[in-house]
């Protein structure tokens, strides 16, 4: 029989390898974003191309295209900045015919999480869609009969291991599912392509190469990682993750999700941490102490001297800002008993004989100490690695040492030859799954070791679950978990305390539940932990301006039962075990002015709040000119559009805010005709104009759909005061 795993050089032999062992029947599992082997995938979704008589169902979340823009104008913005970021790496092909609706009918594709919005108006996809937590997601996939697991994996130097690095999220799991479904005869296959780009890290993420039935090696074929550029951070999103970051406790636990709010809640911890006087003078301004004192309890003001722990089932790049600017620092160990020590601040991060006092205090350690103890006390660095037990005696370096824990001279001399430095085997972060831009993967590439060994990459199960059947630990959870703070984001808020997160009423999915609900729910159950959901008080839509705080919507992700903190750029919403009255009256305090008197309106009506209630003068100063104000007094230079680094060039940050605003100037049919008039009439020869047109290939326009594009452009450009000395239009 030959050894596991069967490394092969060639996708198409490995595709033969996998038929060979489960037949034409391939239900394939892929990994949820950056994990996904496109070479094997690609492989294998040809195959199925060239023959109808394979069935072929694939089941995954968020499979990463290069973008492409809709209109002429954004494809042409679109066309150099994808090929720059993402020229040299493959198509995931039947992500590219699902979205072109060119699927054969041999061949499914089912996801539980979209790209945001990506398949809104997609009806196969829309049918196609499993909806599940994370925490369920694999249970559901078996019960979708998944035979075929494929991952992208970093190889070790020797070959004997390998790394799920990205994504051991599901595939953890997945792979011992697979293993019991091959006890019982089910044939079935766990697949792997090395990638060298891929950051190896060990811990629960490291597994033998044995473990893989099949396994891609070719170097020569690696590409780079897909990246995630970032988002811009307006001021809405900085003021959000401001009051989020007035909630953070110190020697606490962070979870955060992707995207623009998490990167503010990011650089507010971190402005917090190292520039606190300034943080402090946003604090102060908006009088946040006495305006919310749910932040004088639950959060904090000073910086984070014992520091922060990261458990998200995301390892956004916000967490190696946060390392490196030493917030996320603290460590958490597994032993619950260790750990309660720690807290408590009677062991750690130094070795003394205090700590084994402690140790000893709390029955964790023996005296006079055992074998296993020595074992035991190693492993977290409390005894030197030399340290042997021979004869019922401590040997180091050839002496013999008496492990009386009572004796002083036993314990003069455990302390002078025995004892460690500091304690050992901590992480500051345990993740489930990354994905993030170019730079962020560097990052974790270039991770001194120790850095790297305190990142732990692991099971969705461990991170989003205290109960659950693999890491049923709960009591070693709960106390690494202190003061848990999960924000996650919401797309609205209903009146009564219900979240909408990834649907319409209409029963379209805009993304997925996800782990959003996994860890709202934590939150109630972990003590001293809060859920944190985070949303813009406004949006866009049809070019009208509309509150994202609603009196009643037709779908909720998170039920009112389990409401608790809602934070907008007006404020914070303590809600939990409040009345719906306060509820109510909390979640309008937070909501755009302009929206405020419609809401109360509602509220009252349905007897929710008083008829003589009335809007307090200062909830009316909820007015995006009042945010920009309050930035402005304490430096807007503190709170950057971009604050961990951005993918576009200074020409193409200018072009993306014109096309932004011809996008909306555009949403209506009239809002159409005005802007086609004044583009018209646009002035094309300022000489400041020729790197903008140059750069979207419009220097010399050639037939109709070319010219309007260069006229509505230029009027984009002077609609935002660019170039600045040109005359603008009206508009």
């Amino acid at each position: 029989m030959e050894q596991a795993p069967v490394r092969l050089a060639d996708a198409d032999a490995c595709v033969d390898a996998i038929i060979e062992r489960v037949g034409k029947d391939i239900v394939l599992g892929l990994p949820l974003g950056l994990g996904k082997p496109i070479h094997l995938a690609n492989a294998i979704y040809r195959r199925a191309c060239k023959d109808p008589s394979l069935k072929l169902h694939i089941v995954t979340a968020i499979s990463p295209l290069a973008p492409k823009g809709k209109s002429s104008l954004e494809r042409r913005f679109m066309g150099p900045f994808a090929e720059r970021l993402f020229g040299d790496i493959p198509t995931l092909e039947y992500a590219a015919d699902v979205q072109a609706g060119k699927l054969p009918e041999n061949v499914r594709v089912s996801e539980f999480f979209f790209r945001a919005g990506s398949f809104l108006n997609h009806r196969p996809q829309q049918q196609n869609y499993v909806c599940t937590n994370y925490t369920h997601a694999v249970r559901d996939l078996m019960a979708l009969g998944v035979n075929v697991v494929a991952q992208l994996v970093a190889p070790s130097d020797d070959g004997e291991t390998l790394s799920l690095s990205c994504n051991p999220d599901l595939s953890l799991d997945l792979m011992l599912e697979l293993q019991r479904a091959r006890e019982q005869g089910t044939p079935v296959a766990v697949v792997g392509e090395t990638s060298a780009n891929l950051p190896f890290f060990g811990h629960d993420a490291e597994v033998p190469a044995a473990s893989l039935d099949i396994l891609m090696d070719r170097r020569s074929t690696d590409y780079p990682l897909f990246p995630v550029p970032q988002t811009p951070v307006s001021t809405p999103d900085h003021l959000i993750g401001f009051y989020a970051s007035t909630l953070l406790k110190d020697a606490g636990t962070l979870q955060v999700g992707i995207g623009s709010l998490g990167v503010a809640v990011v650089h507010s911890a971190v402005l917090r941490h190292k520039h606190n006087s300034t943080w402090r003078a946003l604090f102060d301004e908006l009088d946040v102490a006495d305006r919310f004192p749910v932040t004088r309890e639950w959060g904090g003001t000073e910086p984070f001297e014992r520091g922060l722990y990261g458990c998200s089932e995301m390892m956004v790049d916000g967490f190696i800002a946060l390392m490196e600017a030493g917030v996320l620092t603290r460590e958490v160990f597994s032993h619950a008993g260790l750990q309660e020590l720690v807290n408590e601040g009677l062991v750690g991060p130094g070795i003394s004989l205090e700590t084994l006092d402690a140790l000893w205090d709390r029955e964790l350690i023996h005296s006079p100490l055992r074998a296993r103890d020595i074992t035991w006390l190693k492993r977290f660095g409390i005894l030197r690695p030399g340290v042997s037990f021979r004869g019922g005696r401590l040997v180091v370096s050839e002496q013999t040492l008496d492990p009386d824990l009572e004796d002083p001279q036993a314990r003069e001399a455990l302390a002078a030859l025995a004892l460690g430095d500091r304690l050992q085997g901590g992480v500051v972060m345990h993740g489930g799954f990354y994905l993030g831009p170019a730079k962020f993967y560097q990052q974790l590439r270039e991770l001194s070791a120790e850095d790297r060994a305190r990142i732990c990459m692991t099971s969705v199960n461990f991170i989003n679950h205290l109960y659950d059947h693999r890491f049923g630990n709960q009591r070693l959870k709960t106390v690494q978990r202190s003061h848990s703070r999960f924000i996650n984001s919401a797309m609205m808020h209903t009146l009564n305390g219900a979240a909408v997160s990834d649907g319409l009423e209409d029963g379209r999915v805009v993304s997925g539940v996800g782990g959003q609900y996994n860890f709202v729910a934590m939150a109630h159950e972990l003590p001293g932990a809060r859920s944190i959901l985070t949303l813009r008080s406004t949006r866009q839509s049809g070019g009208d301006t509309v509150s994202n705080i609603v009196f009643s919507y037709g779908h909720c992700t998170i039920p009112r039962h389990l409401r608790d903190i809602v934070v907008t750029e007006y404020g914070i919403a303590d809600l939990r075990g409040r009345s719906d009255e306060d509820v109510y009256l909390a979640l309008i305090r937070i909501a755009d002015a302009r929206f405020q008197p419609g809401l109360l309106k509602q509220a009252q009506k349905a007897g929710k709040v008083p008829r003589d209630f009335q809007l307090p003068e200062s909830w009316r100063q909820n007015t995006p000119e009042r945010i920009e104000q309050a930035l402005e007094q304490v430096g807007r230079e503190h709170f950057p559009t971009f604050p961990l680094g951005c993918a576009f060039t200074d020409e193409e940050l200018v072009l993306g805010r014109a096309l932004k605003g011809l996008k909306a100037a555009t949403a209506t049919r009239r809002g159409k005709l005005r802007t086609l008039w004044h583009a018209l009439r646009a002035d094309t020869d300022h000489p400041d104009l020729q790197p903008y047109l140059k750069r979207m290939d419009l220097e010399r326009p050639e037939g109709i759909r070319e010219r309007l594009d260069q006229r509505l452009l230029i009027h984009g450009l002077q609609r935002i005061g660019e170039p600045s000395s040109s005359g603008s239009s009206s508009s």
